[in-house]
């Protein structure tokens, strides 16, 4: 089988497209016949050995699949050969087929096709556990979606808006600020031409917004930390600028608010039957037109490294994703 590999850390144009073994799934793993594979910016950092997971050379990237059971090992009850699922892979699923843990493997509905089974694992995972489990987002209140153009950030929008907030949306350019509003968010802020932190205090009366989903770290944390409300929650998801901010933490004590780590990969594997409940709702909400993956532009395998290259440098809106069969 073909296959995308990194043979050392590097950049993206450094990837190979090679003829390599199929793996053998063990008793708790399915083999997945990839169809399709989303692109996330973990993608671009494991590539380079700045991702908290540093896989043995030589591995192919790609967080996240969608394909059909090729096989399934002796202890999988709850997957057959044939069936159409999405897969959780933290990498290799630039590939034509990767052995993957069960837990990490759920069927997709019947009218989600793979491109967009592909890009929804882990966008609309991280962001559903993000505002349901950590921030415990509440109908009427306020979210802040930092980024919101992005794979997670349209994701939140979706989701916050499906939860009945009341969505912000900040992004970087007017083309992508149509994005987010197309996605529904009922504000918009353009942080390149004005100041986060006085626009947010502006739209929200004086009182600061409830929830920040931030995965974009650096300058807009700075300013957007600064504008929180009473009993705020500032969702840590990533940190798309490069730089890891640090918190004064007596804003926290001012606020009375809350920090909040985000790992949804963890909390997969931790509580995989509250994330099995979360993608039973995301796929209702699916199901009833309130989530629709936007998915940007589409890549061949061979091309797997300009994928990932687009969206290390941020010219990417909605989702990316490697078509592999």
């Amino acid at each position: 089988m073909k296959a995308v590999l990194c043979k050392a850390f590097g950049p993206a144009e450094n990837l190979a497209l090679e003829d390599v073994p199929t793996p053998e799934p063990k008793k708790n793993e399915i083999l997945l016949s990839v169809h399709a594979a989303g692109v996330n910016f973990p993608d671009t950092l494991i590539i380079e050995g700045k991702y908290q997971f540093k896989p043995p050379f030589p591995f192919s990237p790609g967080g996240e699949a969608s394909g059909v059971v090729a096989a399934a090992g002796e202890k999988v009850s709850h997957l057959k050969v044939g069936d159409r699922v999405m897969a959780l892979t933290g990498w290799g699923s630039f590939a034509e087929q990767i052995a993957v843990a069960s837990y990490n493997v759920l069927p997709i509905p019947e009218a989600m096709d793979f491109i967009t089974a592909a890009a929804f694992s882990m966008t609309y995972g991280t962001s559903m556990h993000a505002l349901k489990q950590r921030a415990n987002l509440q109908a009427g209140e306020t979210l802040l979606v930092l980024g919101a153009s992005g794979g997670v950030g349209l994701a939140a929008v979706e989701i916050g808006k499906a939860m009945g907030a009341r969505v912000i949306a900040a992004a970087s350019s007017a083309e992508k600020l149509d994005v987010a509003k197309n996605a529904g968010a009922d504000e918009l802020i353009n942080y390149s031409e004005t100041n986060l932190k006085d626009e947010l205090k502006r739209l929200t009366n004086g009182n600061g917004v409830d929830v920040i989903y931030d995965p974009v770290g650096g300058d807009l944390f700075d300013q957007a930390v600064r504008a929180i409300a009473w009993n705020g929650r500032l969702l840590v998801v990533g940190f798309a600028s490069g730089r890891i901010p640090e918190l004064p933490v007596n804003l926290a004590l001012l606020k009375g608010a809350s920090v909040i780590g985000v790992f949804w990969g963890s909390f997969a594997q931790r509580q995989p039957q509250d994330n099995a409940a979360n993608f039973q709702q995301l796929f209702k909400w699916y199901s009833e037109g309130k989530l629709k993956p936007l998915v940007s532009k589409i890549y061949p395998l061979e091309q797997a490294g300009e994928a990932i290259d687009s969206l290390g440098q941020r010219k990417a809106v909605g989702k990316v994703v490697v078509k592999v069969r």
